[in-house]
């Protein structure tokens, strides 16, 4: 499933305008059309199920059909790593493991760990999700 995020959008909304970025991401690089179904969420709980209606590069608007809540999980996933060699590949774990729910991460430094300094831990905001 494809699942869109826009924190602009709110669960009165019945129809919602993408910003030209992301509309040329759905027309050219999707490759959706008028009357194709997206989802769209707002990070707070909302899923948007919505039609194309307007199927433009510059801009892509829709038409919220239904939407729905679901409510956090009464549990807290916690993973804790030790960062790979190649810091490409620890951050491609960052995004897939926030993908797929876990909501709190922490990097460790091991006897053995390949990496024992992380040059720009200052700059990482490893994902914390409420």
């Amino acid at each position: 499933m494809q699942l869109f995020y826009n924190s602009n959008i709110k669960k009165e909304d019945t129809t919602f305008t993408f910003d030209k970025e992301e509309s040329k991401h759905i027309v050219k690089v999707l490759r959706k059309k008028e009357k194709d179904i997206i989802n769209i969420t707002n990070g707070c709980g909302y899923l948007f199920i919505s039609e194309i209606i307007s199927a433009s590069e510059k801009k892509c608007e829709v038409k919220i059909t239904s939407v729905k809540f679901q409510e956090t999980s009464k549990y807290k996933l916690h993973i804790a790593v030790a960062p790979t060699k190649m810091n490409d590949r620890f951050e491609l774990f960052l995004e897939k493991a926030t993908e797929i729910g876990i909501h709190e991460i922490t990097p460790l430094i091991c006897e053995h760990s390949e990496r024992k300094v992380y040059k720009k831990i200052e700059q990482k905001k490893f994902y914390k999700l409420p």
